[in-house]
């Protein structure tokens, strides 16, 4: 079982695995291991390029250490699974990440050792799939020489008020003994307290219909935009007007990527399905969300056509390349979808997003801008809602007849031809 003495190893150290290796260091012995050598070798030098832990946190942390060397971790007892679970081309669970991992960890697993993932999944997944294979890979047996548990992530990447230790945690385990152990081991580090779940898929399905929610009510929201846009009626100031209501969940169309809203409904919509229901909302809403890029764009050539603007050798500049704002993350991001749309009309598209590193850019194919070119552009699209794109006018971007269209609607109605 964990206590003081144990030595815990962070298995991925993206988004969600550094911030909790960082936290937990501050009680145990911490190993943060990734497979990318170069991201260990940035973390070894304090720098985080997901901007989520500053460099003096990192120089703080004294008792974690960074790996790419497998063989470092051997000397763990316990084990926290952070890795990606994203889906394929055709939007089914994707779990070797989560394979690759329990193979490394079961192969390295003593009696008494603990695992816990953190990792979205469908329910029954964490016993179905990665339990069985630490159990082949080890030799063990399931709550006899080895223990689980599954503490789902909750992390909002670029959220500097809602962050790891401010969000109340969902903890389960293997047996009830296990998991008010592994629930003391978070309540070291979560200050707004622990949820502790009867089951392991309880919590398993807790997390995914999290995001299946947004994306349902964001997905609501999107048909609206496209509705009131018929009816020549402004859809925000919809929204605003039934905010008034105390009841009335506000919030906004828009496009909808990262790694959690855009990929969790479809690993709770395989497992539905593999069980003989097919879920209806959940479904529609998804085809909703994905379509939005090519609702935007057709609105935006739309737009063009009416202003006597040609699309064809336009200059354009789309503001904005992450896929939220205020952060450097480019997983699932749909603005991407746009600019290849709008390309396929051979427009000339300048992309400029100060967050985002050029290098993770170009190996989306996507190169960046280093600074737009002031009354330049035929064409200004405000795709990510940075605070430094509010901060400005990007009618500066736009030549004297240039149009700017407002994907996030956060401008001032007057400085936009239109927005969704």
């Amino acid at each position: 079982m964990i206590d003081e003495h144990s030595k815990i190893a962070v298995i991925g150290l993206g988004y969600v695995g550094l911030p909790l290796a960082v936290a937990l260091a501050e009680h145990y012995a911490v190993i943060g291991y990734d497979i990318n050598s170069e991201r260990i070798e940035q973390l070894k030098q304090c720098l985080d390029k997901t901007q989520e832990i500053s460099s003096e946190r990192l120089q703080q942390a004294s008792q974690l250490t960074f790996t790419a060397d497998a063989q470092a971790i051997k000397v763990a007892t316990c084990y926290i699974i952070t890795v990606p679970t994203p889906v394929d081309t055709n939007n089914t669970p994707d779990l070797s990440p989560l394979i690759q991992a329990s193979e490394l960890v079961g192969a390295m697993l003593n009696p008494g050792d603990t695992v816990i993932y953190e990792s979205t999944v469908y329910p029954g997944a964490t016993e179905g799939v990665c339990a069985k294979i630490l159990a082949a890979r080890s030799g063990l047996v399931l709550n006899q020489s080895f223990y689980l548990g599954y503490s789902p992530e909750r992390i909002n990447p670029g959220d500097k008020t809602n962050t790891l230790s401010s969000i109340v945690k969902v903890v389960s385990g293997s047996t009830p003994e296990v998991a008010q152990n592994i629930n003391k081991l978070y309540q070291k580090i979560i200050q707004a307290g622990t949820h502790l779940a009867p089951s392991i898929k309880v919590a398993e399905a807790a997390k995914a219909i999290e995001n299946t929610q947004r994306d349902i009510n964001i997905a609501f929201m999107n048909e609206l935009a496209m509705m009131f846009h018929e009816m020549e009626i402004d859809v925000l100031e919809v929204i605003e007007a039934a905010g008034t209501k105390w009841n009335f969940l506000k919030f906004t169309p828009g496009l909808v990527g990262g790694h959690c809203i855009g990929v969790d409904p479809y690993y709770l919509i395989h497992k539905s399905q593999e069980k003989g229901y097919f879920p209806q909302l959940i479904t529609t809403a998804r085809r909703i969300n994905e379509s939005m890029s090519s609702y935007v764009s057709e609105r935006i050539l739309k737009l063009m056509a009416l202003k006597q603007k040609h699309i064809v050798a336009a200059k354009v500049l789309i503001m904005g390349l992450s896929f939220k704002e205020n952060c450097p993350d480019l997983r699932n991001t749909r603005v991407l979808e746009i600019v290849e749309q709008l390309q396929a009309y051979h427009a000339q598209i300048d992309v400029y997003d100060p967050w985002v590193d050029p290098k993770e850019a170009q190996e989306l194919n996507q190169p960046l801008v280093q600074t737009p070119v002031e009354k330049h552009y035929d064409l200004v699209v405000l795709a990510v809602a940075h605070d430094e794109f509010l901060a400005s006018n990007p009618r500066n971007f736009l030549q004297d007849d240039g149009v700017l269209f407002d994907l996030k609607g956060l401008l001032p109605e007057e400085w936009v031809d239109e927005r969704l």
